[in-house]
């Protein structure tokens, strides 16, 4: 037996939830995720729960506010509970003068509404630079709305641009019961989980021992759920979390999901960065004849791209770093290029930016997840995923479709020549960029960024 047949053996036997496959929904574009999040609040009859890197205080961070404070005073038993990073929810956005971020604004809500509801912050570690919480989904009732994005302005599209994912609409009570499970018992039971909206929070300091404890507990975490028979007509569901870069389950299965590929593999993300494990797999695949799609966002994408033409930041190197990985990818894999085995899109859309993250294999499974496939997910973030198996090709057409559309305002790369590479860049870039190599710092940079 070959090792990418021993591979998908293990991932056919991992526990799944049966889905119905009309059951599962792909929303396509940035608005109607916004509008669909705000149909399914408005109609919640017993539980919301949110779990986001941040909602932002700005005008669709306070729309998705104002729907739950009137869902909530509509109906003062409705379960809901808000979860962010603990950290994020306490500082402006980076560049920006101090603040007390957006916890502030769930503080004047929790002044103005009789019924109250929890926002919580979670902090993953200390210090934000070391790990924040990166899980995904949102449950409502018995329907999981499962997206990489959080909750703002660009990410719900509510002005001219957007920031691009990928939204999932899956209607389950046992995948809904399974994740609303793990945010109560294992979220919202520690102690380091604290109310954002009280007036006098705790200092971080005070909270270092309950820290230590929830990321010892969170290591060990999974999502308990009763495996299913999958008939016929269905296809399987397995979440899956992970956090840190010891017995990270989430991390195995994800490595085992590529070396399962047989014959085609197509790999969203929006920063160029894969940690060490998953360009070993890749390149294993690519031995194996597997036919590879990678798609990426263009560095002027990047939500840290800075135009030339605007004052620089440090922050703004970002981007190009990220392109520096791709070009020194795409040169030592120049010969698969060539014969169009290997496949590398770099997304581009006016002045919209790129946060898609997802793995297809063999047309038989889909992983939804926020792992951005870089060091800082394998390494510091808490992680999840919703890995999708579908023996029967039940949901192929859907699936391509939302490959199709993603495909859509991209370039193909048909050699590394076409990647900028750093003597073009700007010249405040090229210094940074320079420096940084100079004392060796890039390697540091990418296993935090």
């Amino acid at each position: 037996m070959d090792s990418a047949t021993a591979n998908k053996q293990l991932i056919d036997q991992l526990p799944k939830i049966a889905q119905r496959p009309e059951q599962l929904e792909t929303l396509f574009d940035a608005v109607s995720f916004r509008e669909r999040l705000l149909h399914e609040i408005a109609h919640a009859k017993t539980r919301i729960y949110l779990v986001a890197l941040y909602l932002q205080d700005d005008e669709a961070g306070r729309s998705i506010l104002d729907a739950l404070y009137t869902a909530k005073q509509k109906n003062p038993m409705l379960d809901i509970k808000v979860l962010v990073d603990w950290h994020r929810a306490q500082r402006g956005l980076i560049g920006a003068e101090k603040s007390d971020g957006n916890a502030a604004l769930y503080r004047r809500y929790a002044e103005e509404y009789a019924h109250k509801i929890e926002v919580l912050g979670v902090p993953v570690r200390n210090r934000e630079v070391f790990g924040v919480l990166h899980l995904k989904g949102f449950v409502i009732d018995d329907t999981v709305i499962y997206s990489g994005a959080s909750l703002n302005d660009v990410y719900l599209a509510q002005h001219e641009r957007y920031r691009y994912d990928r939204y999932h609409v899956i209607k389950s009570k046992a995948l809904s019961d399974c994740m609303a499970g793990f945010i109560s018992n294992t979220l919202v039971a520690s102690d380091a989980v604290t109310c954002l909206a009280q007036p006098n929070r705790p200092d971080t300091k005070v909270l270092k021992p309950a820290i230590r404890d929830l990321r010892a507990r969170l290591q060990n975490a999974s999502y308990h759920f009763i495996s299913q028979h999958i008939n016929e007509d269905q296809i399987g569901l397995t979440p899956m979390v992970g956090l840190g870069k010891r017995k990270n389950f989430l991390n195995t299965q994800i490595c085992r999901l590529i070396a399962s590929t047989q014959e085609e593999l197509t790999i969203c993300t929006p920063y160029f960065n894969p940690p060490r494990s998953v360009t070993r797999e890749i390149r294993r695949a690519i031995r194996r004849g597997v036919n590879i799609t990678i798609i990426v966002g263009d560095k002027t994408a990047n939500d840290f791209y800075i135009p030339p033409d605007e004052p620089f930041k440090t922050i703004s190197g970002l981007p190009y770093l990220y392109e520096i990985n791709l070009r020194n990818f795409a040169r030592r894999n120049e010969a698969a290029i060539a014969k169009r085995q290997l496949k590398i899109h770099l997304w581009k859309h006016d002045d919209n930016s790129f946060h898609l993250k997802g793995i297809w294999v063999d047309r038989t499974y889909m992983l939804l997840t926020g792992n951005n496939l870089n060091p800082r997910a394998w390494k510091l973030d808490l992680e999840n995923a919703i890995l999708l198996h579908d023996k029967k090709k039940l949901i192929e057409t859907q699936a391509q479709c939302e490959i199709d559309k993603i495909l859509e305002h991209t370039q193909q790369i048909g050699s590394y020549k076409q990647i900028e590479k750093l003597d073009t860049y700007p010249a405040k870039v090229q210094k940074l960029l320079k420096r940084i190599k100079r004392i060796r710092a890039d390697h540091l940079l990418n296993q935090i960024l």
